[in-house]
C-alpha cells in the first residue's frame, strides 16, 4: 500500500519480460524471480500451485530447501513490486498475480483479436495497436523453464493469428496497401501455409496487381506439389476464381464455397447442426449405412473452412498406413522417426478440424489414432465418418438419416429426395421440368428407395436406358423391402445393396467384367489403365464404349480435372469386390493389379531416368494409393518377386524424393528372410541402405551396402557402391568416396556418381579434378534431376573456390530443375548452398530468410543429416553478424551429432559422437536468432 491505495501494475510478456509499477519500469533482478513472475503472469489470474513452481524452477534436482527458497523469491518479488506488492497474493493452494485485462499485453491482444473477428473492418485499427504490443522475441531469457517455453510458443502462434486478422481487416477496410507488405512477409515466412498464401493473393489483387496475385497462387501450388506431393485445398482455387471474376467486373459480392463434388441436396440442416456441434465437441462421428451420404456431408463442411484437413481412408487397407494417410492430409513428410508423432506435433500448433473419412474397416486403429490426437492436440476437433461409431467416451454420434421423402399433401418436387433424383436424371437425359404425373412417379420411386442418396442416384442414372415408367416398373424386381413399418438402418442398407445389385445386373457382360476388375483399384484408374484392363479381359466391345456405359449408369464417376480418371464410390467398390469373390475371380484380379503395379513401377523408373522425369514423378504421386494396395498384396503373397520388382525401379525416387513410404518398403523387404537367394536381393538391400543413409544412420547404411555388394551380381553392384560413396562423403573419407563412386560409375551410365566423386575432390581441395569429374558427369546427365545434381555440384565447387556469384547462379539452376521434376531432396540441399553463397556475397537478409525456409523444410521431413549442414552454414553467418553465442551453440551441437556429416577439411570421424538430446532447443535458438537479425535489419 502507498498512500492508502494499491499501486498500478502492468506486465508485458510479448517480448522480454517487462514490469511497470505506477508508470515506472521495474527491473526484476534474478532469473528465478523473473521466472516466478512470468509464470504467474502467464496464468492470467489463475492460482499457480506451489508444486508447479517448484517443478519448473528446479526440474532436475529440487533442493531440500526448495519451498523456503521459493518463499524467499516471492518475498523479494513483493519488495521489487513496491506499491503493487499486494497484487502478488499468497493462497493456501499457491500464488496468484492479480491483473486486470488491460494490465497484461497478452489478454489485450486476445481481446483485440476476438473483436476484430466479429467486425474485421472496424477492428483494423484495434489490431494495429495490438500488433505494436510485440517488443521482440518472447521471453528469450526464460525459455529454459518449460511452462514459459510452452507459453512462448503459443504467443508466437497468437502473433501469426494477429497478422492474419490484420491483413484480413485491412482488406475489409479497403486498406490493402497498408497490409500488403505484412502479407508478403508472412507468405515468405511460411511458404507452405495456405491461409497465408491466400491472404497474400487477396492483398495483391486488392492493390490492383492481379497478375502478381495469380502468379503467387501458381507459385504456391507448384511449391506445395514439389515439396509435399499434395494439391492445395479447394479454398485456393476459390480465391483464384474470385480474383479473376473481380478483375473481369463480376457483380458477385459474396464468395461462393468451393465445389469439388456434385451439389449437395437436402442436407443444409444437417450441415448447420454439425457446424454447431463442432464448435463445442472434440469428437463428432457421422454414422450411417453405405450410400447415405456421410462423405458428401463431411466434404461440405470442409469446403466452408480453411483450417480443415481431410484424411481419406477408403483406399487404405493396412492399419500401419494410417499415419501416412494423416501425414499426406497435413502436408507432413517425415524421413525419420515416428510418423504419427510428427503429425501430432503439426496438429498441436494451432486450432484445426481433422476429418477422417470411411473409418468402418479400420475401427480399432482409427480409434487409437483419434485417442492420441485428442490427448496430444487440445485445440484439434475431429470429425469422422463411418458405418459405426468409434466407441470413445467423448464421441458425439450423429446418425445421418435418409433424404426427406415427399408428403402426400405437398408438391413432390419440394422434397429433397425428389430434387436429387431430378438433378441427377437431367445429367443423363436433359429435358424440361417433369410434369405433375412424372413428379408423382419419381416420388414413388424415391419412397421405394427409402430416400437413400446413392440408390436414388443409381436409379436416376438408369434413365439413360429406360423411360421413367419402365424404370418404375422394373424397380420392384430388385428391391429388398422388408414389409411394413419404418425400415431399420440395416434394412435400408440391404435395400441399397439390392439396388446396387439391380444396377449391376442390368449391365451387359462387358460392363460387369470391367466393373469387377476396376474394383480392386482403391483410388480409381486413368484412361490408359482402364483401356489396358479392358484389353486384358478380351471384351467383345471397345473399352471406350464400355467405360461410357459404366459412367452413364452411375457405376463409375469420371473426373476431367487433369488427366481423365475413373473412380468408384466406396459402396460400389465393396460390391465389386464381393462379386469378384462370388465369381471366383479375386485371385486373378489381384494378380492383375500386381502385374499392373510392377509394369507401372518399371515405366516410372524409366521415365524418372529420362528427360520425361516430371511425367514419371506425377504418375508416381498420382498412383501411390493404388501402388500401396498392390504392395500390400505382394507382401501377403508367397513370393517376394513382385515386391522386389516394385522397389528396384523406384531407387531414384527413394534417393531424391521425400516419399518416406517408398523408403519403408525397401527397408521392410530387405528384412524379409524370403529375399535370401533372390537374384535381385542385392539391389533391394542397397535401396534399403540408401533409405537408411537418409535417416542419418551411417553405420547401418554401410553395413547394408556391404551386404548388398556381397549379394549382387555383375552390374547390380553399382547400387551398393553408390551408397558406400555417399556414406564416405558424409564421413569425410574423400579418397574412399572417389574410389567407390568411380567404381559404381564404371558399371552404369548417367546418375550422380561422377558428381559425388567431384564433391569429394572439391572438399579435399582438388578443385581442378572436381571440375573435370563433374563435367564428365554433366555430359551424361539426361533427366532434370541429374542435370540439377550437376548444377548443384558446380555450385559447391564454385563456393569452395570463393566465387559466390557463380555459385548462386548454379544453385538457382539446380533448384529450378529439381522443382520441375519433383526432386524435393535436391531442392533442399541446393537451397542450403544458395544461402551460404548469398551470405558470402553480402545478401544477408535474403540468406537469413532462406535459411529459415530450409530449416523448416528439413525439420518437416526429419532429415537431420542435411539440417546439421544447414545449421553449420547458418552459424558462420550468425558469427559474422556478431551473434557468437548462437553460432557456438549450433556448431557445438553439430559437432556432437551422430547424424551430422563431416565438414570439408575436418578430420574423418572414426567413431560416432554423442547424440544431441535437445534438438528442439537448437532449432528454436536458430529461428530466434534469424528473426532477431531480420528485425534489426
Amino acid at each position: 500500500m502507498a498512500g492508502g491505495r494499491i499501486g498500478s501494475l502492468r506486465v508485458g510478456l510479448l517480448g522480454p519480460l517487462r514490469v511497470i509499477v505506477d508508470g515506472d519500469v521495474v527491473d526484476i533482478v534474478g532469473p528465478k524471480r523473473r521466472a516466478v513472475l512470468a509464470m504467474l503472469a502467464v496464468a492470467e489470474g489463475r492460482v499457480v500451485p506451489v508444486g508447479d513452481l517448484l517443478d519448473a524452477l528446479w526440474p532436475a534436482d529440487l533442493p531440500e530447501s526448495g519451498r523456503q527458497a521459493l518463499q524467499n523469491h516471492v518475498s523479494r518479488l513483493r519488495g521489487q513490486l513496491g506499491p503493487a506488492a499486494d497484487r502478488l497474493e499468497t493462497l493456501p493452494s499457491g500464488y496468484r498475480l492479480v491483473l486486470a485485462p488491460d494490465e497484461l499485453d497478452v489478454t489485450q491482444v486476445r481481446a483485440a483479436l476476438e473483436s476484430a473477428r466479429e467486425t474485421p473492418a472496424e477492428g483494423f485499427a484495434v489490431l494495429r495497436v495490438a500488433d505494436e504490443l510485440w517488443r521482440g522475441p518472447v521471453l528469450t531469457d526464460l525459455l529454459d523453464v518449460e511452462p514459459i517455453a510452452t507459453a512462448a510458443t503459443g504467443y508466437e502462434l497468437l502473433r501469426r493469428d494477429i497478422g492474419d486478422a490484420l491483413v484480413a481487416g485491412g482488406l475489409a477496410a479497403d486498406r490493402a496497401s497498408d497490409v500488403l507488405s505484412r502479407a508478403a512477409a508472412a507468405a515468405a515466412a511460411e511458404p507452405l501455409r495456405e491461409p497465408t498464401a491466400i491472404l497474400h493473393m487477396r492483398a495483391l489483387a486488392a492493390t490492383g496487381d492481379v497478375p502478381a496475385a495469380l502468379e503467387a497462387a501458381r507459385s504456391f501450388r507448384r511449391r506445395l506439389v514439389d515439396e509435399t506431393g499434395l494439391d492445395p485445398s479447394p479454398a485456393l482455387r476459390e480465391a483464384e476464381n474470385e480474383i479473376i471474376s473481380a478483375a473481369a467486373g463480376s457483380a458477385e459480392s459474396q464468395p461462393r464455397p468451393p465445389r469439388t463434388q456434385a451439389r449437395l441436396i437436402g442436407r443444409t440442416a444437417q450441415v448447420n447442426s454439425l457446424q454447431t456441434l463442432l464448435g463445442r465437441e472434440r469428437l463428432v462421428s457421422i454414422v450411417g449405412p453405405g450410400g447415405i451420404g456421410k462423405t458428401s456431408v463431411a466434404r461440405e463442411i470442409v469446403a466452408h473452412r480453411t483450417d480443415a484437413a481431410i484424411v481419406l481412408l477408403a483406399s487404405v487397407t493396412d492399419p500401419t498406413s494410417i499415419p501416412y494417410a494423416l501425414a499426406e492430409a497435413l502436408n507432413v513428410k517425415v524421413e525419420r522417426g515416428d510418423v504419427l508423432s510428427a503429425c501430432l506435433a503439426v496438429l498441436g500448433q494451432q486450432p484445426a478440424l481433422l476429418v477422417i473419412d470411411n473409418c468402418e474397416h479400420l475401427l480399432d486403429p482409427v480409434r487409437d489414432t483419434v485417442s492420441r490426437v485428442l490427448e496430444t492436440c487440445p485445440e484439434t476437433t475431429v470429425l469422422t465418418t463411418s458405418r459405426e461409431a468409434l466407441g470413445l467416451p467423448v464421441e458425439y454420434v450423429v446418425r445421418l438419416a435418409p433424404l426427406t421423402l415427399p408428403r402426400p399433401d405437398e408438391d413432390p418436387t419440394a422434397a429433397p429426395s425428389v430434387q436429387l433424383f431430378i438433378e441427377r436424371a437431367q445429367r443423363v437425359r436433359r429435358g424440361a421440368t417433369p410434369t405433375s404425373e412424372q413428379a408423382r412417379t419419381i416420388a414413388d420411386i424415391v419412397a421405394r428407395l427409402d430416400g437413400m442418396p446413392l440408390a436414388i442416384e443409381l436409379a436416376a442414372g438408369r434413365l439413360s436406358t429406360f423411360s421413367l415408367d419402365d424404370l418404375s416398373a422394373r424397380l420392384d424386381r430388385s428391391l429388398d423391402l422388408l414389409g411394413g413399418g419404418r425400415p431399420t438402418v440395416d434394412a435400408r442398407h440391404r435395400t441399397l445393396r439390392a439396388t446396387v445389385a439391380w444396377s449391376y445386373d442390368l449391365l451387359g457382360e462387358n460392363e460387369r467384367a470391367l466393373f469387377r476388375q476396376l474394383s480392386v483399384f482403391p483410388d480409381g484408374v486413368g484412361l490408359e489403365t482402364a483401356e489396358q484392363l479392358a484389353d486384358d479381359l478380351n471384351l467383345s466391345a471397345g473399352a471406350d464404349e464400355v467405360l461410357a456405359r459404366l459412367v452413364e449408369t452411375s457405376m463409375l464417376e469420371v473426373s476431367f480435372d487433369g488427366p481423365t480418371r475413373y473412380r468408384m464410390l466406396e459402396t460400389l467398390r465393396a460390391y465389386g469386390i464381393d462379386r469378384l469373390d462370388a465369381e471366383g475371380e479375386m485371385e486373378t484380379a489381384v494378380e492383375s493389379c500386381r502385374r499392373w503395379a510392377v509394369e507401372l513401377c518399371a515405366r516410372i523408373g524409366s521415365l524418372i531416368a529420362s528427360d520425361q522425369e516430371s511425367a514419371g514423378d506425377a504418375t508416381l504421386r498420382r498412383e501411390l494409393a493404388n501402388l500401396r494396395a498392390a504392395w500390400q498384396s505382394a507382401r501377403t503373397s508367397s513370393t517376394v518377386d513382385d515386391a522386389a520388382a516394385m522397389v528396384i525401379p523406384l531407387y531414384d525416387a527413394i534417393a531424391y524424393r521425400d516419399l518416406m513410404e517408398l523408403r519403408q518398403w525397401a527397408l521392410e523387404l530387405a528384412d524379409d528372410p524370403a529375399l535370401s537367394g533372390n537374384p535381385r536381393a542385392g539391389v533391394v538391400v542397397a535401396a534399403a541402405a540408401e533409405a537408411t543413409y537418409h535417416q542419418g544412420d551411417f553405420v547401418r547404411a554401410e553395413q547394408l551396402a556391404t551386404s548388398a555388394l556381397t549379394a549382387a551380381d555383375g552390374a547390380d553392384k553399382w547400387v551398393g557402391l553408390a551408397v558406400l560413396s555417399v556414406v564416405d562423403l558424409a564421413r569425410g573419407a574423400w579418397d574412399d568416396c572417389v574410389e567407390h563412386a568411380l567404381a559404381a560409375a564404371a558399371l552404369t551410365d548417367g546418375r550422380d556418381l561422377l558428381g559425388i566423386a567431384a564433391l569429394a575432390r572439391a572438399y579435399s581441395g582438388d578443385l581442378a579434378g572436381a571440375r573435370r569429374l563433374n563435367a564428365r558427369g554433366a555430359a551424361k546427365a539426361v533427366s532434370p534431376s541429374m542435370r540439377s545434381w550437376a548444377a548443384y555440384v558446380d555450385g559447391e565447387i564454385a563456393g569452395c573456390a570463393g566465387d559466390g556469384d557463380a555459385a548462386q547462379a548454379y544453385y538457382l539452376t539446380s533448384i529450378d530443375l529439381a522443382e520441375q521434376c519433383g526432386a524435393t531432396f535436391l531442392v533442399g540441399v541446393a537451397s542450403v548452398g544458395l544461402q551460404s553463397a548469398r551470405a558470402t556475397s553480402g545478401r544477408t537478409d535474403e540468406a537469413l530468410r532462406g535459411y529459415r525456409d530450409v530449416i523448416d523444410y528439413f525439420t518437416r521431413t526429419g532429415n537431420w543429416t542435411h539440417l546439421w549442414t544447414t545449421l553449420r552454414n547458418l552459424a558462420g553467418l550468425l558469427h559474422d553478424l556478431g551473434d557468437a553465442t548462437t553460432a557456438s551453440l549450433l556448431l557445438d551441437a553439430a559437432d556432437t551429432a551422430p547424424d551430422a556429416p563431416t565438414v570439408a577439411g575436418a578430420e574423418q570421424r572414426t567413431a560416432p559422437p554423442k547424440a544431441v538430446t535437445d534438438r528442439t532447443a537448437i532449432l528454436r535458438a536458430a529461428r530466434e536468432s534469424i528473426d532477431r537479425h531480420l528485425r534489426h535489419s
